[in-house]
């Protein structure tokens, strides 16, 4: 096992069946303790999540094994840490978190629970580690990506990974768009794309997916980890099916969360050619956030990307009249999904290091 500084508990954190079970507490203190980590890092309650609509996503998967903790200091949780091991034949990466409130800096805890995940991933055969973290603007020195694209603070959190043998890979570009008087600009967008997706018309849905689009779907979700930009990252090629896009589906269905999916549809053939997942949870009234996007790489170059946005973001103030902006995350060195975010008005509010290491 893993020395752990005096005073300081690396606790394997318990996932209860129903947040109000007798045996939720932990999980609803790791919780409150992850929405003020990020509030701490960004300023800002937008990655906040309540409980109930967060414990659906800990739920067993069969796609998924997931090692997750809380770090108690002499009986208060001020931090978590986690691990996720993909399940696909051959798998080698974990993607792993440790995120601790500043009061728990410099204590040994992130040390102690990086080598517990250290530890537990290669008991499980894993190689490739990678972890993403927000660097917020700071003056100083600076870490330039090595794909040219982006830099990053060096920061308290550069440093910790530096100390832990991690690499810089990547750079995540968080983006913002106010939705207060966009109709006008995305409607003048959306008539321009419709102009250039000859042969495509555009398919929406809430969830769950209808059956006519399950297997297109599942298609396009296999396709985020080998479509869009990746760097020197690694990542294990996925396996969806409808089984599978309805288990992803019921993470947002069981937490009340509503995600509207905006399709390009091929005419002539049927096939689902690109799509933009929009979401927000039950409060109506709080950021939304743009999730995966993706232009299947045989149908680029008809300005799909543009036309799901768009027509994705004017259907939206139907679902939320309230909601006050979308977040949305890309790559760096996407260009072709920036320069889309950038004309529809996003503009960049922080950005995300992508951190690599390979266990020896």
């Amino acid at each position: 096992m893993t020395t752990l500084p005096a005073g300081i508990e690396l606790r394997p954190l318990h996932i209860p069946e129903s947040i109000d079970a007798p045996d939720a507490a932990d999980f609803r203190e790791m919780v409150r303790v992850r929405n003020l980590v990020y509030a701490e890092i960004s300023g800002h309650d937008d990655g906040s999540m309540p409980a109930d609509e967060l414990l659906p996503l800990y739920q067993p998967q069969p796609e998924t094994k997931r090692f997750a903790w809380i770090a108690v200091r002499e009986g208060e949780v001020v931090g978590r840490a986690g691990l996720d091991l993909p399940q696909e034949d051959g798998a080698r990466t974990g993607n792993w978190l440790v995120e601790l409130r500043r009061s728990a800096w410099g204590l040994g805890i992130g040390r102690a629970a990086l080598a517990e995940i250290e530890r537990v991933a290669r008991a499980e055969g894993r190689t490739i580690l990678q972890s993403w973290a927000e660097h917020p603007a700071a003056d100083g020195p600076r870490l330039e990506a090595p794909t040219g694209f982006g830099s990053i603070p060096r920061d308290h959190a550069a440093r910790f990974f530096l100390a832990s043998g991690c690499s810089l890979k990547q750079i995540v570009r968080v983006s913002a768009l106010p939705l207060a008087d966009a109709r006008p600009h995305l409607e003048r967008l959306l008539a321009e794309a419709e102009e250039a997706a000859v042969g495509y018309r555009v398919v929406q849905w809430t969830l769950p997916t209808p059956d006519e689009f399950v297997d297109g779907f599942a298609a396009m979700k296999a396709r985020m980890v080998t479509d869009a930009p990746s760097a020197d990252l690694e990542f294990d090629e996925e396996v969806w099916d409808a089984a599978r896009l309805r288990r992803y589906e019921a993470g947002y269905l069981d937490a009340g969360r509503h995600m509207l999916v905006t399709a390009a549809q091929h005419v002539d053939t049927g096939e689902l050619a690109a799509f933009n997942e929009l979401v927000i949870g039950k409060d109506r009234t709080t950021a939304t956030s743009q999730e995966d996007t993706l232009v299947v790489a045989t149908h680029r170059g008809h300005r799909l990307g543009m036309l799901v946005k768009c027509a994705g973001l004017l259907a939206w103030h139907d679902v939320a009249p309230d909601s006050p902006r979308v977040i949305t995350y890309n790559a760096e060195e996407n260009r072709p999904m920036l320069s889309i975010n950038e004309r529809i008005g996003f503009a960049a509010t922080s950005y995300e290091g992508v951190w690599k290491k390979v266990l020896a």
